[in-house]
């Protein structure tokens, strides 16, 4: 059967990086079916919502999602309910891709891009696995509101179930038990109540189905600072949608860049998994030609390995980054001077 490719390259350097994507798709598994559509600020001027039944129906109906970057000053005013950023949320709640992981791996031609010393980096190949549908980013109640003396107040509310934790970290064991056999969980289990209830049901979890799984827990601000201080000793984080936010940007810089950085979001057995670039739409660069689309191809390199069943096809994406990066491939935030086709044609050269 055909598969299908959906690409959403959104806004900013969205549309350049998925481009970038989409030809190497072309070369390494020419029988794969690609479709478009649009999400984000593109949705909103087109459509006036940053995501349309119709673009939902085609990523549901997709073997696989490529996203390229969503947001962007020009829609600093809009409603929050219409932003770009929630068509990109209303994507992972409509897919249900609870399981975000973000790898952070450093390429041995990156090693001295890293602001980090050599030896802390050289080497590093860490997974954190990300809630990515609950917690405080769709916990209610949330809002703005004005108390009757005049005073304002934000607030948001983050709520766990125990389901939506049991599910996420028997992702991350199963990810664990390919790789070192190591999870570390992180919350703030001493200031939240929703922390310790985090921590309690993943060991819960851990009890029940991590055999040959070693789990520690970690609070999440220590976490930030072992990633600085000694990264390599981690080898699957897990941490709820929040701090898993926070932790998977900071493990980016120690790569050397955000912009060589893919992720993957997973449901379900079945269903189409959402694979996007951590850095954002960059709006300072967009039309320059100046990104750098090696979170995009690697995030493709990621969708053909998760959800597409192509690990042949994969390997040979991973590879050809790396062999572009030793020939001296760089863009602009690696510290050289290659435009983003300039950058692909380079990596399609070791294919």
């Amino acid at each position: 059967m055909t598969q299908t490719l959906l690409l959403l390259p959104g806004d900013g350097i969205g549309p350049e990086v998925t481009a970038a994507a989409a030809r190497i798709a072309k070369l390494v598994a020419p029988d794969l079916e690609t479709q478009e559509g649009l999400v984000g600020g593109a949705s909103i001027d087109a459509y006036g919502t940053p995501l349309t039944d119709e673009t939902l129906a085609l990523a549901k109906a997709a073997d696989a999602v490529l996203l390229g970057a969503v947001g962007g000053p020009k829609w600093t005013d809009v409603a929050r309910d219409k932003r770009p950023e929630m068509g990109l949320l209303g994507l992972r709640k409509g897919l249900d891709v609870f399981a975000n992981l973000r790898p952070a791996y450093c390429f041995n031609a990156l090693v001295d891009a890293s602001s980090l010393k050599r030896e802390i980096v050289e080497g590093l190949d860490l997974m954190i696995v990300r809630e990515l549908t609950s917690g405080v980013y769709f916990g209610q109640p949330r809002g703005i509101d004005t108390d009757a003396d005049g005073t304002r107040r934000g607030y948001d509310t983050s709520v766990y179930t125990s389901p939506e934790v049991e599910r996420v970290t028997r992702v991350a064991l199963e990810i664990a038990r390919g790789r070192a056999g190591r999870v570390c969980s992180v919350e703030k289990s001493n200031v939240m109540e929703t922390g310790l209830f985090w921590r309690n049901e993943v060991t819960s979890v851990h009890q029940a189905h991590g055999a040959g799984v070693e789990l520690s827990h970690m609070l999440a601000d220590a976490c930030a600072m072992e990633l600085v201080r000694n990264p390599k000793q981690f080898d699957v984080i897990l941490a709820d949608n929040l701090f898993g936010d926070l932790l998977s940007d900071e493990a980016s810089m120690l790569t050397g860049s955000i912009g060589m950085l893919p992720s993957a979001s997973l449901g379900i057995e079945g269903t189409p998994g959402l694979f996007e670039p951590v850095h954002g739409s960059a709006p300072d660069i967009a039309g320059q030609g100046l990104a750098n689309p090696c979170a995009a191809i690697l995030s493709l390199e990621m969708a053909l390995r998760w959800s597409l069943a192509r690990p042949d096809a994969a390997d040979r994406v991973m590879g050809a980054v790396a062999k572009a990066l030793e020939g001296g491939a760089r863009t602009r935030d690696l510290g050289g001077s290659m435009s983003t086709d300039q950058m692909t044609d380079a990596i399609i050269d070791k294919l």
